[in-house]
């Protein structure tokens, strides 16, 4: 064992238990907290399965960005969809044999890479040129952009222009699901974009890159307009009553 392999294999189970105890944290964080008041955003739907629809067209089309600003959404729904294809072909190197929805996905997650920087581009630019974003934009802002862009650019020089030996590094990734360090190859770019990833994985339950799971706890999107029908009380309020 090197002691590349194992520094690497340290980081990515260090990198792994910040990210999944921090959203763990978050989510707890979520639930804890108070919805004191119905407060769906209207016109909200009134039956169960209508906020089902709703948060279906929230979380699949970004509907309420689209309402808002055509060019962001734009962007960061392409963004995002080049991001998931980008992800589902990574999980090849998890998986020993691949599923078919993964060989599926590898054609369009190869230029997904592409297309995912070019959304990202197109953000950045957004809080470069737009007078109003850049005034309420902070250095985290630009420092999430650039290491996300710094992984896509990576990752896309490594799968055409300066490849890395995928072969050793599925048995690097595969021996660290099951406990087994394997020799890891030493491409500079390769570690590079290795350290980036871990770099994401723990900064992501600490920043604003964090909004997919505060979607699913936003009174605003997940509540039933009926107050007509049903009186909306919070847990501690309940309790109160029973006194």
């Amino acid at each position: 064992m090197s002691a590349l392999a194992l520094g690497y294999a340290l980081l990515f189970y260090a990198a792994t238990l910040v990210l999944v105890v921090g959203l763990a944290l978050k989510i707890r964080g979520y639930l804890r907290t108070p919805a004191p008041l119905l407060i769906p955003t209207t016109p909200a739907p009134t039956k169960v399965g209508g906020v089902v629809l709703r948060m279906t067209r929230e979380v699949v089309f970004f509907e309420s960005l689209f309402k808002g600003s055509k060019w962001t959404w734009g962007l960061g729904w392409l963004f995002h969809a080049s991001l998931a294809l980008v992800l589902l072909r990574h999980l090849r190197y998890f998986q020993q044999p691949v599923w078919g929805p993964v060989v599926f996905v590898q054609f369009f997650g190869t230029y997904a890479g592409l297309t995912m920087v070019a959304g990202l581009a197109g953000l950045w630019a957004r809080r470069l040129l737009v007078d109003r974003v850049r005034y309420i934009s902070t250095p985290s802002d630009h420092l999430h952009l650039a290491l996300l862009v710094a992984i896509g650019i990576s990752g896309l020089t490594m799968r055409f222009v300066a490849h890395t030996d995928i072969v050793a590094l599925k048995a690097f990734m595969l021996g660290l699901t099951r406990l087994s360090i394997q020799p890891l190859p030493a491409d500079p770019l390769l570690l590079v974009h290795l350290t980036l990833v871990a770099v994401l994985m723990i900064v992501f339950p600490i920043s604003k890159l964090l909004h997919a799971p505060g979607l699913f706890f936003s009174p605003t999107r997940y509540q039933v307009d009926n107050p007509r029908e049903a009186r909306h009380q919070a847990a501690w309020a309940a309790a109160l009553d029973r006194q």
